[in-house]
C-alpha cells in the first residue's frame, strides 16, 4: 500500500516550476520572433509598393511625352496637307491637334512636378512649344487670307528653327530622366521582392517552432496556429498582387512599344509627305510661272526686240523713225520691268519706298490716266472725300493698285458701264474689318457695275497666277500685287461682290502718324537737294562690281557717256585688288546679288581697304528680308536702269560726301 501511494504520488506531482514555464517562454520567443517576421514583411511590402508605384509613374512619364511628341507631329503634319489644300475642315484638324498637345503638356506638367528635373525639362518644352505654336498658328492665317506661297516658305524655312530643336531636346531629356528613374525603381523592386522570398522562407523555420511550443504548450496551441494561418494568408496576397503588378507593367511596356513603333511609321510617312509637297510646289510653281507670265512677257519682248531690229534697219535713212522704234523699244522695256515689279511686291521681297501721300490729290491728278486706261466706253466718276488725311505708303505702288482695280473693273463690264472712285476717312475698331488694328483709315472705294464675282471666285481672288479672263487676257498678278501693296502698308482689303451686281473694292490704309510726317518732310527736303547733285559732279574713277557680262558692259557704257572712267571687276573677290592698285577710286558701284559672294558680303569684308568710299548698289530683286536689311543703309539703283537714273545717284551720293566732308571741321 505504500508503495502504491508513493507511485501515485509520483503521477500527481506537478513538475518543476522551470518547466512549466518552458513552453510558455517558448511560445513567447517564437511570437516575438514571428512578430518581427511579420513587421519585417509588411516593411519589406510597403518598399515594394512605394518602389513599383514609382516604377508606375516613370512609365506614364514615359507614355505622356511620347504622347505630346505624337500629337505634335500630327499637327505639323496637317497643317502641311492645310497649306497645300486650303481645307477649312484639315486646318481645324490642326488647331485640334495642337490643343491636344497642350492639353497633354498640362497634364505631363502635373506628373512630373515632384522631380525637379523632369519639371525644368517641362518648363523648357512648354515654352519652345509656345514658341512653335506661334509660328504654325501665323503660317495657318497666312493661308487663312491666301498668303500660300509665302506660307509653303516659312513653313518649310522654321522647320530648322530653335523652337523644333527646343522641343526634341526637352522631349528627350524628359525620356531620358524617367528612364533613368525607372531602372533605379527596377533595382529597388528586386531588392524588395528578394527581401519578401528570405521572410517568406524563414515561415517554415518559425512555424515548425511554433508547433514544437504547441505540443509543450496547449493552451497557446490555437493562438499560434490563428497567427501562423494569418501570416501565410497575408504573404500569399501580397505575393497575388505582386504578380497582377508585374503582368500590368508588362502590358503598359508591350503598349509603349507599339505607341513607338506607330509613332516611328507616322515619321517616316510625314517625311515621304515632305518630300511630296516640296516636288508638288515645285511643279506647281513652274507651271504657274511659265503658263501665267509668258504671253505678256513674250508681248513685251516682241516690242523690244522688234523695236530695236527696225531701228537698226532704218537708222542710216530715217534717224527720225528709227528714234521713234527706239522709244517703242524702250516702253516695252519698261512695262516688262513693271511686271517684275509686280512680282516682287507680292511676294515682299521688294523693298519700299514709302512716302506721305494726299490720296485725293493724287487720283484726282490720274483721272486722265484711268480714263485712257479703261477706253471711252466706262464713264469714271470721282467722289473724293479724304479731306486733310494724308497716308504713308510707295506712291508707284499706289498708283499701281489704282490702274488695276480700274482695269479689272472695265474687264468685268465688258468695256462698258460706270466706274466709281471714291475716298473718306473712318475710324475702326479692332478687328472690325479684317484682322484690322483700331485706329483712323483712309478708305478708297473702287465699284463697277459689272457682272461681279461667284462665291467661289471671290474666295480666290487674291491667289497669285488665278484668273478667269481667256489666256492671252492676264497674268492673274492685279489683285496678288493689290493685296500684297495693302499688307505692306498695314492696312486692310475688304471686297462686296455677287453675280450680276458689280463689285465693291475697299482699301483701308491708315492715315499718317506724326513720326511719318516728319520722314516725309526730311525725305522731301533730301530731294530736292538731290536734283541739283548731278550738275556738280566732277568726273570720277568708279569700280564697277558686276558678274554678269552684258550688264557690266552696259554699266561701263553709260558711265562713260556720263564722264566717269569705269574699272571693270567681274568678281567679288577681285574688289580689294583693285582697290590697292587704283587708289584714285571714288566711289563702288556693286550688284546685290553675285556668286560665291553678295555685294553686302564684298563690302564688309573689304572693311578698311573700303575706307570712306561710297557704295551704291545696283539691283533687279533684293533677295529675301535679310538682304534687304543689309542693303537698306545704302543708295539703291533698281535694273533695269536709264542713264539719268544713273546720273542722279551718282550725284546724290557724291554730294552727300561733300556736306559731310564740310560738317566734319565744324564737329
Amino acid at each position: 500500500m505504500a508503495e502504491d501511494a508513493q507511485s501515485l504520488d509520483a503521477l500527481t506531482d506537478e513538475p518543476p516550476s522551470w518547466r512549466r514555464f518552458v513552453p510558455f517562454v517558448l511560445a513567447v520567443i517564437f511570437a516575438v520572433a514571428l512578430a518581427v517576421l511579420i513587421y519585417r514583411a509588411d516593411h519589406a511590402s510597403d518598399l515594394r509598393d512605394r518602389a513599383i508605384a514609382l516604377q508606375r509613374h516613370s512609365y506614364q512619364v514615359m507614355l505622356q511625352a511620347k504622347t505630346v511628341e505624337a500629337h505634335i507631329g500630327s499637327a505639323e503634319t496637317l497643317l502641311a496637307r492645310y497649306v497645300v489644300s486650303h481645307d477649312a475642315a484639315v486646318g481645324r484638324q490642326f488647331q485640334d491637334q495642337w490643343n491636344t498637345a497642350m492639353r497633354e503638356l498640362v497634364a505631363l506638367e502635373r506628373t512630373t512636378r515632384t522631380n525637379a528635373r523632369q519639371s525644368a525639362a517641362a518648363a523648357r518644352l512648354r515654352t519652345a512649344m509656345s514658341e512653335r505654336g506661334a509660328t504654325l498658328t501665323e503660317i495657318a492665317l497666312r493661308v487663312r487670307y491666301d498668303q500660300a506661297l509665302g506660307a509653303l516658305g516659312q513653313l518649310e524655312a522654321t522647320r530648322k528653327e530653335p523652337s523644333v530643336h527646343g522641343i526634341a531636346d526637352a522631349l528627350k531629356s524628359i525620356n531620358d530622366l524617367a528612364e533613368g528613374e525607372r531602372r533605379r525603381h527596377n533595382v529597388q523592386v528586386d531588392y524588395s521582392e528578394s527581401q519578401v522570398d528570405r521572410l517568406n522562407d524563414s515561415y517554415g523555420v518559425i512555424g515548425l517552432g511554433l508547433l514544437v511550443a504547441v505540443v509543450g504548450a496547449l493552451w497557446f496551441a490555437n493562438a499560434a496556429l490563428n497567427e501562423r494561418v494569418f501570416a501565410r494568408r497575408l504573404a500569399a496576397s501580397e505575393a497575388a498582387r505582386v504578380d497582377d503588378l508585374e503582368v500590368a507593367v508588362s502590358q503598359r511596356t508591350e503598349e509603349l512599344r507599339e505607341a513607338n513603333a506607330r509613332l516611328q511609321r507616322e515619321m517616316e510617312e510625314r517625311i515621304q509627305a515632305e518630300q511630296s509637297l516640296r516636288q508638288l510646289q515645285k511643279m506647281e510653281a513652274l507651271g504657274k510661272l511659265t503658263g501665267g507670265i509668258a504671253h505678256d512677257f513674250n508681248n513685251m519682248l516682241a516690242v523690244v526686240i522688234g523695236g530695236i531690229d527696225v531701228a537698226r534697219r532704218q537708222i542710216a535713212r530715217d534717224p527720225e523713225k528709227a528714234a521713234a522704234h527706239l522709244d517703242g523699244a524702250i516702253e516695252g522695256a519698261n512695262h516688262a520691268a513693271a511686271l517684275i515689279e509686280r512680282l516682287l511686291a507680292f511676294a515682299r521681297a521688294e523693298p519700299l519706298q514709302p512716302d506721305q501721300l494726299d490720296i485725293d490729290k493724287l487720283i484726282a491728278g490720274m483721272e486722265h490716266l484711268i480714263a485712257r486706261a479703261i477706253g471711252a466706253g466706262v464713264k469714271v466718276e470721282l467722289r473724293l472725300d479724304g479731306g486733310d488725311w494724308s497716308i504713308w505708303a510707295d506712291r508707284a505702288q499706289f498708283e499701281s493698285a489704282l490702274v488695276n482695280m480700274a482695269i479689272n473693273a472695265r474687264d468685268a463690264m465688258d468695256g462698258r458701264g460706270t466706274l466709281r472712285i471714291a475716298t473718306c476717312h473712318v475710324t475702326l475698331a479692332e478687328n472690325e474689318v479684317g484682322q484690322c488694328a483700331p485706329g483712323d483709315y483712309v478708305c478708297l472705294t473702287v465699284s463697277d457695275t459689272g457682272c461681279g464675282m461667284t462665291p467661289e471666285v471671290l474666295e480666290r481672288v487674291f491667289e497669285p497666277f488665278f484668273t478667269t479672263k481667256p489666256v492671252g487676257k492676264g497674268t492673274g498678278l492685279g489683285m496678288s500685287q493689290i493685296f500684297g501693296f495693302v499688307s505692306q502698308a498695314h492696312g486692310v482689303i475688304d471686297i462686296v461682290s455677287s453675280p450680276g451686281e458689280g463689285t465693291h473694292v475697299k482699301l483701308y490704309l491708315p492715315r499718317l502718324t506724326p513720326d511719318q510726317a516728319a520722314a516725309g518732310q526730311e525725305r522731301s527736303a533730301t530731294g530736292e537737294d538731290a536734283l541739283a547733285a548731278p550738275a556738280d559732279v566732277e568726273a570720277l574713277t568708279i569700280l564697277v562690281v558686276e558678274d554678269d557680262p552684258r550688264v557690266l558692259r552696259s554699266t561701263l557704257a553709260a558711265l562713260s557717256a556720263l564722264g566717269h572712267t569705269g574699272i571693270a571687276c567681274d568678281h567679288p573677290s577681285k574688289a580689294a585688288g583693285l582697290l590697292a592698285q587704283r587708289p584714285d577710286i571714288s566711289l563702288i558701284l556693286s550688284d546685290v546679288l553675285m556668286p560665291d559672294m553678295s555685294g553686302p558680303e564684298m563690302v564688309a569684308a573689304l572693311a578698311d581697304a573700303l575706307g570712306k568710299r561710297p557704295v551704291i548698289f545696283v539691283t533687279g530683286f533684293a533677295g529675301d528680308k535679310g538682304m534687304a536689311a543689309q542693303i537698306g543703309g545704302f543708295p539703291i539703283v533698281r535694273k533695269p536702269f536709264t542713264v539719268t537714273q544713273l546720273a542722279s545717284a551718282i550725284g546724290e551720293v557724291m554730294a552727300m560726301r561733300r556736306d559731310q566732308r564740310q560738317a566734319s571741321p565744324a564737329a
